[in-house]
């Protein structure tokens, strides 16, 4: 993976790096000042999910964000199971020297990052997860989506083949099925993400070894404090199948916003922005405003 195959629009390109470690070529993404905060995003998606809450978030914090392996901009993973995903994650930001105050994820990724908060991989005094995706589909190989993605995976024809027919129509069919409403520019992103055939293969190769059952079973041991925030037009992650899992975080407090879907922080960065600066004041982080946003972490 090179800096070359980044597009040059391509939201916070000036901050990118691309960064060996865990057996990953990773593309991150630092600027800003102040505590660090680790942004993860979800299956299907990079760091560009978090453009605009990073955009209202970098004169306070340190923004530190990757594309997970196989997506964006980042290389594959051979067998991207959770617990080796966190460990890879984890590699990379000893690799950059980053030991992250706060810590969010939307959907997978709020499980990366309670994965990694468990196996000890960070330490955050706060984490907020954003649609957390943390109950499987149910089935004996640990969910529907993970059988799915395995049959897809079979035909080394199919991500190529999902490449081509990603139009604005099945772009919109795609966030219907969210219960989302991006503005065109947002839409616009994904589509440049879901023409590129190696980012169809690491989303399969994800979904593919996702078990989140021994997840599910460890949340009882997170002492970190935890916020979720559930979008109540959520179809691809039903609010109420959310808090189900995640209630079983000790203090665990949840956040329903009325009006959003599976995108509630691309849909309402502003507002998702001002829940995790509260999470971070309440955690006793320092939020004041700092360097000026367009300021890149390390000089750069």
């Amino acid at each position: 993976m090179t800096l070359a195959r980044i597009p040059a629009d391509w939201p916070w390109r000036d901050a990118s790096e691309i960064v060996s470690a865990g057996g990953v070529s990773w593309h991150v993404q630092r600027f800003g000042s102040g505590p660090a905060l680790l942004l993860i995003h979800g299956a299907g998606a990079s760091t560009h999910s978090f453009e605009h809450l990073a955009r209202a978030l970098a004169s306070e914090f340190t923004i530190v964000m990757a594309d997970l392996p196989g997506h964006g901009f980042s290389g594959p993973m051979e067998a991207p199971e959770l617990p080796l995903v966190a460990q890879a994650l984890g590699a990379l930001l000893a690799r950059i020297g980053v030991a992250p105050a706060i810590a969010a994820g939307h959907s997978a990724g709020a499980a990366v990052a309670l994965r990694m908060t468990l196996d000890g991989l960070i330490r955050p005094r706060a984490l907020i997860g954003f649609a957390p995706a943390l109950q499987p589909y149910g089935g004996a190989a640990d969910g529907l989506a993970s059988k799915m993605a395995r049959l897809a995976m079979l035909n080394p024809l199919t991500p190529r083949l999902v490449a081509m027919r990603a139009n604005d129509q099945s772009i919109a069919r795609l966030m219907a099925r969210t219960g989302s409403h991006l503005d065109a520019s947002g839409v616009a992103l994904y589509r440049q993400l879901l023409r590129q055939p190696g980012h169809i293969a690491g989303t399969l190769r994800l979904m593919a070894h996702w078990k989140l059952r021994p997840l599910l079973a460890d949340l009882c041991r997170v002492t970190a404090s935890v916020t979720v925030v559930l979008g109540e037009n959520d179809r691809a992650t039903p609010a109420q199948d959310a808090w189900a899992a995640a209630r079983r975080i000790p203090g665990c407090q949840a956040i329903r916003l009325p009006g959003l879907g599976h995108l509630a922080h691309e849909e309402d960065p502003v507002r998702a922005a001002g829940i995790i600066r509260l999470a971070a004041q309440a955690a006793g982080l320092d939020t004041r405003v700092r360097e000026p946003a367009h300021r890149l972490a390390g000089g750069n």
